[in-house]
């Protein structure tokens, strides 16, 4: 099976070795206060930050999906509350679950195919200003440039992204965010079910001023364990091992950003070529990791199962694009040769609708 769902996607194919290699060296049975998980956790921070460019002053918190990261920013670090900046349903989802947790969370929905005006954004005091850098929902990304914008405008405030469909896919610029947070199964090539927070001084230090100790994973818990290189509740011990693998063998950030773009980059050329509607039609906010197709909903239906029967899976669509589009992994782990056997896979397709 080929597989080009956006999350949980295609694994390195080095994964089923190194699951292998886990059960064999006995870490799964280790007590995550021991020094060997403190040398297991220690090096797979030390690979994050090399691969991903990641400042060292900066720190990395394992944690258990994205969406806990949503939790922790909710209750720990936005006390007056928060801006979601979004246009997609993660985005929007985001801010829901927050405003369930803190009512003073703020909303600034803007449109698929718009790029973010920082001159109409609010000029408020708030404690966080939330942004999707990449919108699994309908192939959407900011960029590093507005990223920036967003940055030099709110500089009172921190700057969380959910990178869960970009990093690791993608170069970030650490320089512009306080908490940038994802999960790996998605460009990490990985089964769900680890998350990571990476976070700046800055935030560090307003999480300390807030100093919030309610919650089992309360950001100040966090940070007092990780003094320690441990975490605050037992981990995903065999997960952050196959991190430390995989991140062993990656590239570095820049290298594998410079494919994944030039990857879509020819995604984009070859669909529009090929007849297919890219959702976004703004080519300055277009997703390099998450590509998404529209078109009416039975066709959409039809070209799903086909694939699916020819041991191809496509991503479904995603809240109100549900119906009317299928989503395609531009992750890392997906090679050139599947590409273009999902590519040979569509051309024939559109082929055969064009002569009926």
């Amino acid at each position: 099976m080929l597989y080009f769902y956006p999350g949980p996607s295609k694994l390195y194919p080095t994964v089923r070795q190194y699951l292998s290699d886990a059960y064999d060296s006995g870490i799964l049975s280790l007590n995550h206060r021991s020094q060997e998980f403190v040398n297991l956790s220690k090096s797979t921070i030390s690979f994050l930050k090399e691969k991903l460019h990641i400042p060292q002053e900066y720190t990395i918190f394992f944690v258990s999906s994205a969406t806990e990261s949503w939790e922790i920013i909710a209750q720990s670090l936005s006390p007056q509350g928060s801006l979601h900046i979004f246009n997609g349903a993660f985005g929007q989802k985001w801010y829901e679950y927050t405003l369930k947790i803190n009512e003073k969370a703020q909303s600034f929905p803007f449109g698929l195919n718009e790029e973010i005006n920082i001159h109409f954004l609010p000029t408020i005091e708030i404690d966080t200003v939330c942004l999707t850098q990449n919108e699994t929902s309908n192939g959407t990304q900011v960029s590093n440039e507005t990223i920036a914008q967003i940055s030099k405008k709110y500089q009172n405030s921190l700057i969380a992204l959910d990178a869960t469909s970009s990093l690791g896919g993608i170069e970030i610029n650490w320089h512009y965010a306080d908490i940038t947070f994802a999960s790996v199964q998605k460009c990490f090539g990985l089964p769900a079910g680890l998350g990571m927070m990476v976070c700046s001084p800055k935030a560090i230090r307003k999480g300390m001023e807030i100093n919030e100790k309610k919650y089992y994973n309360s950001f100040i818990f966090l940070y007092e364990n990780m003094q320690n290189w441990q975490t605050n509740y037992t981990p995903n011990v065999l997960n952050i091992y196959l991190l430390n693998r995989v991140l062993n063998d990656v590239l570095p950030i820049d290298l594998v950003s410079k494919q994944i773009k030039e990857q879509a980059k020819n995604w984009y050329g070859f669909l529009e070529k090929s007849y297919f509607s890219v959702l976004g039609k703004n080519p300055n906010t277009r997703s390099d990791t998450v590509i998404a197709v529209q078109g009416e909903e039975n066709f959409i239906k039809a070209i799903k199962e086909k694939a699916k029967n020819q041991g191809i899976i496509l991503g479904n669509g995603y809240g109100k694009w549900k119906n009317n589009t299928f989503r395609i992994a531009n992750f890392p782990a997906i090679t050139q040769e599947e590409i273009e056997a999902l590519q040979d896979f569509l051309e024939k397709f559109i082929s055969q609708e064009v002569s009926n």
